[in-house]
Order: structure tokens, then C-alpha cells, then sequence
């Protein structure tokens, strides 16, 4: 069972950091060139559409978004026989400068896996990490390139990160296990 410790990002201040990701994502990228936006399926996706969104507002132009299915790229859960690819990618990212999108980078095992599946693909010139919020203890070496909020936490909280066309509300928040000495 979960408790909510704290809300740590309200609508306002999502979309405050969704806002800068896509400035720096700009500036490092000399704009939109070449550029194209893919989210890791489920919240990743949310994420990587409205940063698109942001870039094509400010930049005047359409960016490419897709959506990227990693599931039979995860080290945890191996041969999965169901498996139908919800991967959307109807646009080319042989020699593309890609930004990788994720809600939470935690341990990077789910970043590997995405990367992975996006050199399945093709061979993009160069992959960018973008998340909204680094919680940091990773199992990996994997940095994100774009990060909205820095997060310290214990391995035992969840971090939640809700989105309105999905959860009809844009929040950011911490919860503890019950039972979790950490929960106070």
C-alpha cells in the first residue's frame, strides 16, 4: 500500500520544467535541424509530445515525435511470447539527432533497454536523454542530458508522475510503502 509523502510538482511547475527541457534541448541542438522528439511508452510518450509541442512553438516548424515499445528489450522481464510492439516511429532516425524521453530515470536499465531498441532501428548521429525527473540510484552509467527536477529518494519510495490526457491531472508526487521506516 502507498502513502503520499508529497506533491513535488504541481501543473504550474510541470509545465515550468517541461518548458526549460525544451529551451535546453534547443540551445544544445542549435534548434530543430535534423532533430526528432521519442518517448518511452507510457508517460515517456506524454512528456516527449508536449515537449515537442514547446519546440514547434518556439522553433515555427513541426518536429518529429514518436513513441518507443522497449518492452522486449528489458533484462526484466525475458521472452515475452504475447509481445504486440506499440512503437510509433513514422519517420527515419538513420543519422538523426534523437532525444530519448522518459518520466523518471531511476536505476537506467529502462534507458538501456530504449536504447537498444532505438539501435534496432538505425543508426541515429547522436541520442540525447531528457527526463522529467532524476531520482537518482542508478544500476547503470546512463546520465540524462535534460532533466526538470533532481529528486533524491530512497530506493523504497515511488516516485509518480501523472499526466492529464492520461490521469486527468499534471503532478508530480513521492509515496512510501507502508511499513516504510522512511515514510515520515
Amino acid at each position: 500500500m502507498l502513502r503520499e509523502k508529497a506533491e513535488i510538482l504541481d501543473a504550474k511547475a510541470m509545465t515550468r520544467a517541461i518548458t526549460r527541457i525544451s529551451f535546453e534541448i534547443l540551445e544544445k541542438n542549435g534548434g530543430t535541424e535534423n532533430l526528432c522528439i521519442v518517448g518511452i511508452i507510457t508517460r515517456g510518450g506524454y512528456l516527449a509530445q508536449r515537449i515537442a509541442q514547446k519546440l514547434s512553438e518556439v522553433e515555427g516548424r513541426q518536429v518529429s515525435v514518436g513513441y518507443l515499445d522497449i518492452t522486449p528489450f528489458r533484462d526484466d522481464r525475458p521472452g515475452c511470447r504475447e509481445y504486440q510492439d506499440r512503437s510509433q516511429l513514422e519517420f527515419p532516425i538513420e543519422d538523426a539527432k534523437v532525444v530519448l524521453v522518459d518520466d523518471v530515470i531511476f536505476t537506467g536499465r529502462s534507458v538501456r533497454a530504449a536504447i537498444d531498441a532505438l539501435m534496432a532501428r538505425g543508426r541515429p548521429q547522436r541520442i540525447q536523454l531528457a527526463a522529467l525527473v532524476d531520482r537518482g540510484h542508478r544500476e547503470l552509467p546512463i546520465r540524462a542530458d535534460f532533466i526538470g527536477k533532481n529528486l533524491p529518494t530512497s530506493r523504497e519510495e515511488v516516485v509518480k508522475v501523472s499526466f492529464r490526457e492520461r490521469d486527468g491531472i499534471d503532478r508530480v508526487a513521492i509515496y512510501a510503502r507502508e511499513g516504510d521506516p522512511a515514510r515520515s
